[in-house]
């Protein structure tokens, strides 16, 4: 009896170049990376925690605002130490700070904790001051000699009075 031949091929024995090419894009960032830990001192680097090259653009991945300001210093040294190993010319740094969820729930990181912060002070209420304090910083704005001052303390007695009448109970 003959086999019939099935024209049926594994999906692994076909070639898969894009497997290759996004290893070999991991690779470059790997580089990177390390030419970016290379050029900074070591306390700044241990906080160079990932990069990304996209394009002309360059983002790393610092774990706080703090950090990111120091890494900024360090622009035209960063950019000239990776010159050669990227694929592009890159001209522009971005600095990033990675957040990460922790177990708690909370994500670390500074936009995170920020909005975290945000969301669980929301339940408070604004402590506004009463009428006639508010009545008090309007008619002292009036007096005042300097016109930026005055302007800011009209604002703020027109503020607090649209407050105090949103807070009022009804």
């Amino acid at each position: 009896m003959r086999k019939k031949l099935t024209s049926f091929k594994a999906a692994l024995s076909f070639p898969n170049n894009t497997i290759a090419y996004l290893y070999s894009r991991i690779e470059q960032q790997q580089q990177v990376l390390q030419r970016i830990h290379d050029v900074l001192p070591a306390t700044i680097a241990e906080h160079a925690l990932h990069c990304v090259v996209n394009g002309k653009k360059l983002l790393i991945y610092t774990d706080t605002a703090a950090w990111a300001s120091q890494l900024r210093f360090y622009n035209s040294a960063i950019l000239s130490a990776i010159a050669p190993v990227t694929r592009e010319s890159v001209s522009i740094m971005q600095i990033k700070i990675w957040v990460e969820a922790s177990p708690t729930g909370l994500r670390r990181g500074t936009l995170a904790g920020e909005r975290a912060l945000q969301a669980m002070s929301s339940g408070r209420k604004p402590n506004i001051p009463s009428a006639e304090k508010i009545e008090f910083i309007h008619n002292h704005s009036l007096t005042v000699s300097d016109e930026q001052l005055k302007l800011a303390l009209l604002r703020l007695s027109a503020t607090l009075a649209k407050l105090s009448k949103r807070q009022a109970p009804v």
